[in-house]
């Protein structure tokens, strides 16, 4: 089981920035990956940016060269920073843990946080 507790969204006008933070209640060395997703009004969930385990990231085109994901291990916490954000990045974000065993694999969400960009 783990259990993620987001933070950091909030309402900002275009061309600024926010870190989002999501704490793991458990080692993210356990953990296979961790992302962030996105979900706005009227269209599908859809992934941000995700690292693994090994540290090997992945980022949605629409965020290349504006948004960053990194991990604090000792805090078992990762990070979005998000930079000049533009009003389409307007999105309830979730936090992602993906652990995988013999069972197959499990996803963990968090609650979700509002980022609100204004043009």
């Amino acid at each position: 089981q783990v259990r993620l507790v987001e933070s950091g969204g909030g309402s900002v006008q275009a061309g600024g920035s926010l870190r989002l933070s999501c704490a793991a209640s458990r080692s993210i060395f356990s953990i296979n990956a961790m992302g962030w997703y996105r979900q706005a009004p009227g269209k599908q969930r859809e992934l941000v940016a995700a690292v693994t385990r090994g540290s090997s990231t992945n980022y949605a085109d629409a965020v290349k060269g504006r948004f960053a994901i990194s991990t604090d291990n000792a805090k078992n916490t990762v990070y979005l920073q998000m930079n000049s954000l533009k009003p389409e990045d307007t999105a309830v974000y979730y936090c992602n843990a993906r652990v995988v065993g013999a069972w197959g694999g499990t996803d963990y969400w968090g609650e979700g946080t509002l980022v609100t960009v204004s043009s």
